[in-house]
């Protein structure tokens, strides 16, 4: 394959291999994401390389023949091989992913299909790999990450969590070791040290945060000085020279599971590292502002854009403002800062909701990730609105912090030498991929028949209907015995759907950011003979459950989405956990006209003439309400995306006016 390149940084003191920016202007992004829309039109068909399987095929049937002193020989060969050239033949390529089939089976019992070998090709060209969710994803990462790092390329394997960062690095730990490969974990809580020793492992498995945030610490330590000569002779002309405080060794090569999570969902988020900043007289002052904003009326005073999290002062309310902090003094002194304190207040009262966007944990706020369920830990929001959420609860009042270092996801994950991602969820955002990472999609067949049946989207007019017929359909399918995962948004979603099945005697298991430590045991026991699961985003993602062999009879996994989620990607996820390798399954979407999308988009509007027009029924008809529903996700997405290329777009700003300092974060 031509566009297989591995990126050889070498075994060169103080060198940090990284690639630099290119910069799009807005033309150049849409054009680009037009461009990646089509390359996927393309490339959907079906992905296949018969003469690549034929080759791996005879190269393993060679190496099942050799005795221990034969395949070490072949190893050695290999990696030598592998080491004198920057772009590998095909012939050269099935050679390593035959040696690692041959590997995997005997000290994993656990052999390759040809369709992972095909997602390992893939993703050694640069691609991104679209496979159905339990199609062995991390089986399929150990081909192209063993194939690199037997090249000398440094390796990154990227997760969402520390759960399944933990669970594959020591999983697949027999395969990489029995090739004669280290192979490190980077979790949180972790010394400097420690992780030093980790990123000096062949290949390295950690989640987007972690690693990111240590390349923001490499920056910090690096200063001003990035310039590769110059860290090359450091060690030369200094006697303490900086690249001994750096914890990497470069971003060399990454590959991204869940890359659609990875790359795009989480792009929203800036990654910020800071330190305590002044709090003198601050905790008054978000006190005031608080009190403030709950004497202030709706819509009076102001107007809230739920869509865009956003508040807007009417006139009235701009001289309730004047007139109530008038003796206040300070800040409160100047309109623009009180204003702005007062907007960031009512959305810490509004937008902010406490078991949806945080829970309270040991008296401190715990801000839930809305992609994955988790708890984002040692994250806060930014401005003084962390703060503010504080009072709010009644807790107590943390410090500020002062930005030290900041970069997105995006501009992190466009500085790899080599990146490549799977998934099984990226055709809709394939433009995306496209114009923001150069990354095409290619879709790889299953390697078993899907059984996966699906009941389509039914809607009511109220959430309160929407529960009633949830628990009604978990009570008919558990006297089946029948296992069903119920898939909810919130923690507070999850809870009343706890609550309302322990009233009516069904017995469940509740998996969300209170229960997070319990999250192999729950999964572990979704998939058994009448088990009953209610879970967030927790269990959309990474999570294999495993089917008790007579839940299959009875029609496998039954999963019930009780909401829509910010993008179609999420649902699919969360089907996803049903009918994996050719198990049976089924899935249905339940959903109601007070579902936040919906109520973003159009209010309460729809839900209010739904119970006028069917009074006695809380099911409405799905062919009038259903393309209004699947609007508001479309909404969603659209604005989401917007909002990912906004922070490009100030990244690029950032860096024009840091450009002066010689700092690029």
């Amino acid at each position: 394959m031509s566009d297989v390149m591995l990126p050889k940084p070498g075994i060169v003191l103080g060198a940090y291999p990284e690639r630099q920016d290119e910069r799009l202007g807005k033309l150049d992004q849409y054009m680009s994401t037009a461009v990646g829309w089509i390359r996927q039109r393309l490339n959907n068909h079906r992905y296949s390389a018969p003469l690549f399987l034929s080759a791996v095929r005879r190269q393993e049937r060679s190496l099942k023949a050799m005795n221990t002193q034969d395949r070490a020989a072949y190893l050695s060969r290999l990696r030598m091989q592998l080491r004198r050239v920057d772009r590998p033949s095909q012939s050269l390529i099935a050679k390593s992913f035959a040696l690692i089939r041959t590997t995997a089976e005997e000290e994993l019992r656990m052999r390759p299909f040809d369709v992972q070998l095909l997602g390992g090709l893939v993703l050694l060209g640069r691609k991104i790999s679209e496979m159905d969710t339990g199609e062995g994803k991390t089986l399929t990462a150990t081909l192209p990450a063993a194939t690199a790092a037997l090249a000398g390329t440094p390796v990154h394997v990227i997760t969402v969590n520390d759960f399944l960062a933990a669970r594959d690095a020591n999983w697949m730990g027999p395969l990489y070791k029995a090739l004669g490969l280290s192979v490190g974990v980077i979790l949180e809580g972790m010394s400097p040290e420690e992780r030093r020793v980790a990123y000096d492992c062949d290949i390295v498995y950690g989640t987007n945060k972690q690693i990111a945030f240590d390349y923001l610490k490499d920056r910090i330590a690096l200063g001003d000085e990035s310039r590769p000569l110059h860290l090359r002779l450091q060690p030369l002309t200094s006697a303490a020279p900086r690249s001994e405080k750096l914890i990497m060794r470069g971003l060399c090569f990454a590959i991204v599971d869940e890359a659609d999570s990875c790359l795009v969902d989480e792009a929203r988020t800036p990654l910020i590292i800071s330190k305590a900043g002044d709090m003198s007289g601050m905790e008054l002052t978000y006190l005031n502002a608080i009190n403030l904003a709950r004497l202030l009326e709706h819509p009076r005073d102001y107007l809230l854009s739920e869509k865009e999290r956003r508040v807007r002062f009417t006139d009235i309310g701009t001289a309730q403002i004047r007139k109530i902090s008038a003796t206040w003094g300070g800040v409160w002194a100047a309109e623009l800062h009180r204003e702005e304190l007062t907007k960031q207040a009512l959305s810490a009262l509004n937008f902010y909701l406490r078991d949806k966007h945080y829970i309270v944990r040991e008296g401190r706020i715990a801000i839930v990730d809305e992609y994955t369920g988790r708890i984002m830990a040692d994250r806060s929001w930014e401005r003084g609105l962390h703060q503010m959420i504080e009072v709010k609860e009644g807790l107590e009042v943390t410090g500020s912090h002062e930005t030290l270092a900041r970069i997105s996801y995006q501009r992190f994950f466009r500085r790899y030498l080599h990146l490549a991602g799977m998934t099984g969820t990226a055709r809709e955002v394939s433009g995306e991929l496209w114009s923001v990472y150069g990354l095409s999609v290619h879709r790889i067949p299953q390697n078993k028949r899907s059984r996966r049946w699906d009941y389509g989207t039914v809607i009511y007019a109220t959430e309160a209907a929407k529960h009633r017929a949830v628990v009604r359909k978990v009570a008919k399918l558990h006297a089946k015995g029948r296992p069903v995962l119920i898939g909810t948004r919130s923690v507070a979603a999850s809870e009343t759907l706890s609550q309302m099945l322990t009233d009516s005697g069904l017995e469940h298991n509740l998996l969300n950011a209170r229960q997070d430590q319990q999250e192999s045991e729950v999964v572990a026991r979704a998939g058994q003979l009448g088990a009953i699961t209610v879970a967030t985003n927790m269990a959309g993602r990474g999570t294999d459950i495993s089917l008790a062999p007579e839940v299959d009879v009875l029609g496998g996994l039954y999963v019930i989405a009780t909401e829509p989620h910010d993008a179609r990607r999420i649902d699919r996820q969360l089907y996803g956990r049903c009918a994996r390798q050719g198990n049976r399954g089924a899935h249905i979407m339940m959903a109601s006209l007070e579902d936040e999308l919906v109520v973003q988009l159009y209010g309460q509007r729809l839900s209010q003439v739904a119970r006028v027009l069917f009074p006695f029924r809380g099911l409405v008809p799905g062919a009038i309400f259903r393309p209004l529903v699947r609007g508001a996700q479309l909404a969603a997405e659209r604005r989401n995306s917007s909002a990912r290329r906004s922070l490009l777009q100030y990244d690029d700003s950032m860096e024009d006016l840091l450009a002066f300092s010689g700092r690029i974060e």
